[in-house]
């Protein structure tokens, strides 16, 4: 054994995630390497000081856009081409089961479970199937949870307001309603805050925007507008909440704060245009004296001059 592999596992050996047999080659390796012996103490030492740091819970809004920020990078990411996926490292992979011979017997058993699981399921679901489409024809709608959608599929506005939203849970489904209707609104929050797909979001976004008096819905247009990675759904999020700059604080904060961050010039242009009927307010005009002072943007900061120049002065 090399000491760079044990180099690369001795934090899965301190934090017990390394198979048992190669939890046993590292140790026999250790009791004979003096270097290794020293990067095991320093490890240990390290995971005994970082266990003192209590952990606090992510919140959802972090969990949300670290998903969509993730999604974005893996859409963005070279892929490989036909063989690069056919044969992915089987080096990496004998080296696995050299040292755990009964991650062989395991790689059996999941296969084999996970076939009798796929039959379970098949069965499973056409009985829930059968199940569903006699509640329906009963008008028992199930009411959809957050915890049980799997992901939004499609977004269609129809005539007579009416949107369309198909939804997978175990399988795909669909619902319909008015955009007054409670479970077209939760499917359309879960969209604009968990989607993957960026059109989608912006269908939903652009959905929401006819009902910004939602508290609910104004939330996640806030939320869109300062986390959502595309340009386009946060200028979407800023025309559902252009009504509400002049007596909603967090609108007019959220709208502030996009005027001075957000890495997009039309979506900054846009929330210049917004705060204007509110450039007396004190937080608006320092936001402006900053931006007229130094902002990089050349048309921002000529705008942010002749707003500051139009307002009152004060004693």
């Amino acid at each position: 054994m090399k000491c760079e592999w044990v180099k690369q596992n001795i934090l899965l050996y301190v934090y017990g995630e390394l198979p048992d047999d190669a939890r046993y080659e590292l140790e026999q390796h250790v009791a004979r390497c003096a270097d290794c012996t020293a990067d095991l103490e320093a490890t240990r030492k390290f995971y005994v000081a970082a266990s003192e740091f209590a952990v606090d819970d992510p919140t959802p809004n972090l969990l949300a856009s670290s998903r969509m920020r993730l999604q974005e990078a893996l859409e963005t990411a070279e892929q490989g081409g036909f063989w690069q996926k056919l044969i992915f490292n089987p080096a990496a992979w004998l080296q696995q089961i050299r040292f755990s011979p009964a991650l062989a017997a395991v790689i059996l058993i999941v296969g084999f479970a996970g076939g009798v699981a796929a039959t379970y399921r098949v069965i499973s679901d056409r009985s829930l199937a059968n199940l569903g489409s006699t509640n329906l024809g009963q008008g028992q709608a199930a009411q959809p949870t957050e915890a049980s959608i799997g992901g939004i599929q499609s977004i269609t506005q129809e005539p007579g307001n009416q949107v369309s939203i198909k939804y997978n849970t175990i399988s795909t489904q669909q619902t319909q309603g008015s955009l007054s209707d409670q479970r077209i609104q939760q499917l359309l929050l879960f969209a604009a805050r968990n989607n993957y797909n960026s059109g989608l979001r912006m269908d939903s976004v652009d959905l929401l925007t006819q009902q910004p008096a939602n508290p609910n819905v104004r939330e996640a247009l806030i939320y869109a507008l300062r986390y959502d990675s595309n340009p386009g759904v946060r200028l979407k999020a800023l025309d559902g909440l252009g009504s509400y700059v002049k007596d909603d604080v967090r609108v007019r904060d959220s709208v502030l704060e996009a005027l001075m961050s957000d890495s997009n010039p039309g979506v900054r242009t846009e929330a210049l245009h917004l705060i204007v009927p509110v450039r007396a307010d004190s937080s608006v005009r320092i936001v402006l004296q900053k931006l007229a002072q130094t902002d990089h943007n050349t048309y921002i900061r000529s705008q942010a001059k002749t707003l500051v120049a139009q307002l009152p002065q004060i004693d």
